[in-house]
């Protein structure tokens, strides 16, 4: 039996008439008798009663007719389906990113992309730029928001954000009132800082920012997520160096104060495995670039 028997066979268990049923299939009505007498003698089955007046199903025939239509629904849902796949319309993404992206330019374009996309699966992770890199390595990862450098030659990245780096003081801190500070005055702080490893150049943008200063960090306290650093300051732990996104944040007890000095500028890039352009990583590149 092939799938065109089952098109046939319904058209006629359908329409009831073999020469209407002709006409809805655009075939003569001799070889449509035939395809059905074919599959009646395949199956061993009388399928329908036929008369001079009218044609009808028989019992095993309305039987055929209901499992017909639901393999023909099937097939055509999976035809469905299989080309949505192919233009990145389902599937599944796992996004990884560093903190302050999600503060800034993430959520709107997740909003976006899951308008456009709604059977697209999307599952998030916060990780550090270093594990986001051996995520993409071993595919477990699609797509990472993440802190240059990205150095490996089976990553391509792109920038998608650059904002400057901000002050941020415990409420009672006797800066907080500044408009502005300049970066001398935070000389003699208690420095609350991520470790290097987690994101290299925006550790070393920080450090050379106070080098500006002609001072070097007293690092009081380390702490691995931006959070944790603004709920240390907080808590009048130290003060931090932050990107200017984490003000988004709004984390109670905290201010945030720019710099009147030029500061280096702190760098989100989007990133992807070269080998591992799936189209559903094609479609949320292509509404991001």
């Amino acid at each position: 039996m092939e799938l065109r028997h089952l098109r046939y066979f319904l058209a006629v268990a359908e329409e009831l008439h073999f020469g209407r049923a002709a006409i809805r299939l655009q075939m003569a009505q001799p070889p449509l008798s035939q395809q059905i007498k074919q599959l009646e003698t395949e199956l061993g089955i009388q399928l329908f009663a036929r008369t001079r007046r009218k044609v009808e199903l028989t019992a095993a025939g309305q039987v055929l007719q209901q499992e017909a239509q639901q393999v023909l629904q099937h097939l055509e849902q999976a035809i469905r389906k299989t080309q949505q796949a192919n233009r990145g319309e389902v599937g599944r993404l796992a996004i990884a990113f560093v903190s302050s992206a999600m503060y800034s330019l993430l959520p709107d374009y997740l909003k976006q992309y899951r308008e456009q996309y709604p059977q697209v699966e999307i599952v998030l992770h916060e990780l550090s730029t270093q594990e986001q890199i051996q995520g993409l390595l071993d595919n477990r990862l699609d797509i990472g928001f993440m802190r240059p450098p990205i150095a490996h030659d089976m990553l391509r990245s792109r920038s998608v954000l650059k904002e400057p780096l901000v002050a941020a003081l415990p409420l009672t801190h006797r800066l907080a009132s500044q408009q502005s500070l300049s970066i001398q005055t935070m000389q003699k702080e208690l420095f609350i800082l991520f470790p290097r490893v987690m994101a290299t150049h925006l550790y070393d943008q920080i450090i050379s920012l106070c080098h500006q200063g002609d001072f070097s960090p007293t690092v009081v306290q380390q702490a691995a997520q931006m959070q944790t650093i603004l709920s240390l300051v907080a808590a009048e732990i130290g003060v931090a160096i932050v990107p200017a996104s984490l003000q988004n944040l709004q984390r109670r007890g905290v201010c945030f104060i720019p710099f009147q000095d030029s500061t280096p500028q702190a760098e989100v890039c989007v990133v992807w495995k070269q080998d591992q352009m799936t189209p559903t990583v094609k479609t949320f590149l292509q509404g991001m670039l």
